[in-house]
């Protein structure tokens, strides 16, 4: 593995959870992970409607997770493929449930990146959001998901991407409870902010980003990213839309900045 000092860049990291306080597992469904070492990140929103089978919906994604940090540290190989880490974690992880995966790694400059599902990325430069990951599902409100059920999906259908990044970049990974209840304009907002008053800190950015989510998801009435989906789909909805929120935010940096 390489040294830090080593890389061309790196990304500083922070994150953000906040789980549903409406749902009965007082740990939500979202799991997440860092590993700075490995300069890897990963997250994953467990299914919430296994809970009528009596099943606990983010049991899954904790141990997807938990899973993919294992694979890290027994390869502990040169460049990360998270393609290969997911696909272990897949292999070993055999709880009831399912859940969406999003896992990204910075090698040199570019972001090696595998999503399943609707939680995903955002990538943004000078304040201005460049890129953002594509939804996968099968149809609206129902994202493709890993499980060993018959009706779940496994990693072939992952989507994998390979993209450039500068040092002064922002990516902002979340799960859909950040991604339905912040428009990319406030999240532009929200960066621009904080870099005007020189405190633009990854962890303060994923805790912001995520009270937003919060926030935005208590509405009643009004748009929503959730709504205008919904109406794109035919379907009439109003306000936020309440859920688990986890926040991931990736500082892209020289070496000498963190070390």
């Amino acid at each position: 593995m390489k040294i830090l000092s080593e890389r061309s860049l790196m990304m500083d990291l922070g994150s953000f959870y906040i789980p549903d306080k409406s749902k009965s597992s007082p740990m939500g469904d979202d799991a997440h992970f860092i590993s700075k070492h490995h300069q890897t990140i990963g997250l994953a929103d467990g299914v919430a409607g296994w809970a009528k089978q009596g099943i606990d919906g983010g049991e899954y994604a904790r141990q997807l997770m938990d899973n993919c940090v294992t694979t890290l540290y027994a390869e502990d190989k040169e460049i990360v493929y998270p393609q290969m880490v997911l696909e272990e974690a897949y292999v070993n992880t055999n709880v009831e449930g399912s859940s969406t995966a999003c896992i990204i790694t910075l090698t040199d400059e570019y972001l090696n990146v595998i999503n399943v599902g609707d939680s995903g990325f955002m990538l943004f430069r000078n304040g201005n959001m460049i890129y953002k990951s594509s939804i996968q599902q099968h149809f609206f409100n129902c994202p493709c998901q890993l499980g060993k059920s018959s009706r779940c999906d496994d990693p072939s259908i992952a989507e994998e991407l390979i993209l450039g990044v500068r040092a002064g970049d922002v990516v902002v990974v979340g799960t859909d409870g950040l991604f339905d209840n912040v428009f990319e304009r406030e999240m532009e907002m929200v960066i621009r902010v904080l870099r005007e008053e020189g405190c633009l800190e990854p962890q303060l950015l994923a805790k912001l980003l995520a009270e937003l989510a919060l926030e935005n998801s208590l509405i009643r009435s009004g748009d929503s990213p959730y709504t205008i989906a919904a109406l794109m789909e035919g379907k009439f909805r109003s306000g936020g839309k309440p859920d688990d929120i986890t926040v991931i935010v990736a500082r892209i940096v020289p070496p000498m900045d963190i070390l």
